[in-house]
């Protein structure tokens, strides 16, 4: 035990040892009641990580003394569902309450592995607890929605961390031997980002850099130092860096470049790859300001080159600028909606053949065939342009790229309106 991380050696063994998430164990709250009833049906937990949503599904588990199967979805394939469900099918005969599968990540479960759970919640062979950090809406399938209730898991608040820190320093098993003095929380509060998990590591990796002193002082300017030698434990690759990744692009989509620069700011001070944030800005160039800008696109590809060959930390000046420049240009995402629209067209009627005359005729034979002829060569007439039809003679109604009424845009759409007459009236 002794050798377990301290955020598994302080993994709570009862409701009552619970942190956080009083909304749905507090007293009186939906799933303390169900709990305490001894009846709980198929429920997926959604939040971000380290709220304690395996914790829970193991509490409930102990509480009703019911059989615990766990599943990880990264891991785990149709094969292990069902070989879960058959050993639940077993144990179902011999307990009064129903098996409990436990499935960590179920986003990641494909549809044909959701579906095998189908049959085994309708009928009760199993209660499912899934777990998820993605919204059960977009990536769990309708008829497994339909079976689960969905409770979402909050952060942990700073009461809620202060309370698991002093009950760590006081209650376990290795650092209640130790004299630890909470100087200063401010820093170990911020960087564990409402994270029980990451709060523990945190603490722990603090402690472990002053092993042989008794006498421990836990202040900001430690854990910022000890979380600089050792930046794995910001965990960047966890839901804070999905989340303050997603508020970044979202604030330069929506055009507030203090906004765009603090998020910048934030990933830059956890240690976040130069590279992946600069990628994000190509793709939000193509994207969110398209057309309305095509030289973002340009500044965006030119910043991520230039990160290449500067480096760090001058980079984050080249990331800023760029940042600036993308969330202060006029926005478009017209090209965007327009491959879509193109792929959905391609799904709904297949695979259209092309016209005869613009096929391609480098053979006698094809030529025979007719391939190629009619094709007017744009270039022969005035303007370069000739009014033809390419699209199949079943798409000739659609329209499929509509410019959107910003200036650079509008002068696309006037040329096309010159060009083409009411189709693009």
């Amino acid at each position: 035990m002794l050798n377990q991380p301290l955020a598994e050696r302080m993994r709570p063994k009862t409701l009552d040892d619970y942190i956080g998430q009083k909304h749905l164990v507090g007293e009186g709250a939906v799933l303390r009641k169900m709990i305490d009833a001894g009846r709980v049906p198929s429920f997926i937990l959604w939040g971000p990580p380290g709220v304690g949503k395996t914790t829970l599904a193991q509490i409930i588990s102990n509480k009703l003394e019911a059989p615990f199967y766990t599943l990880s979805a990264v891991s785990s394939g149709v094969k292990d569902v069902r070989d879960a469900i058959d050993k639940a099918k077993g144990n179902h005969f011999f307990n009064s309450v129903s098996p409990i599968l436990f499935i960590d990540e179920i986003h990641r479960f494909s549809k044909s592995q959701q579906d095998s759970l189908l049959g085994a919640v309708e009928t009760g062979i199993v209660t499912l607890i899934g777990a998820t950090t993605e919204n059960p809406s977009f990536e769990v399938i309708r008829p497994l929605l339909s079976r689960a209730q969905v409770y979402v898991l909050k952060s942990l608040d700073k009461d809620d961390l202060l309370e698991l820190l002093h009950k760590a320093i006081a209650e376990d098993v290795v650092l209640k031997k130790k004299h630890i003095i909470l100087t200063e929380t401010t820093a170990i509060l911020r960087y564990s980002g409402g994270d029980a998990r990451k709060l523990l590591n945190i603490l722990e990796l603090v402690v472990a850099a002053e092993e042989e002193s008794e006498t421990i002082e836990i202040t900001d300017s430690k854990v910022v130092e000890r979380l600089q030698e050792n930046p794995a434990a910001y965990d960047k690759g966890g839901e804070m860096h999905y989340d303050i990744i997603s508020a970044f692009i979202k604030s330069v989509r929506g055009s507030d470049p203090d906004a765009a620069i603090y998020w910048l700011a934030r990933m830059v001070a956890g240690g976040e790859d130069p590279e992946f944030i600069a990628r994000r800005l190509v793709i939000l160039a193509a994207e969110d300001i398209g057309l309305a800008n095509p030289n973002a696109f340009l500044l965006a590809n030119a910043c991520f080159d230039a990160l290449r060959k500067i480096g760090w930390p001058e980079g984050r000046i080249i990331l800023a600028e760029t940042t600036v420049y993308l969330a202060t240009s006029p926005k478009s995402n017209s090209a965007y909606m327009a491959i879509d629209t193109a792929l959905g067209l391609v799904k709904e009627t297949g695979n259209l053949p092309v016209p005869l005359h613009l096929r391609n005729a480098p053979t006698k034979l094809l030529k025979e065939l007719e391939y190629g002829k009619d094709y007017k060569y744009a270039h022969n007439y005035e303007n370069n342009f000739v009014e033809q039809d390419f699209l199949p003679p079943e798409l000739l109604r659609h329209r499929i790229w509509k410019g959107q009424p910003n200036p650079a845009e509008q002068k696309l759409i006037d040329r096309m309106k010159r060009l083409w007459g009411n189709r693009y009236s």
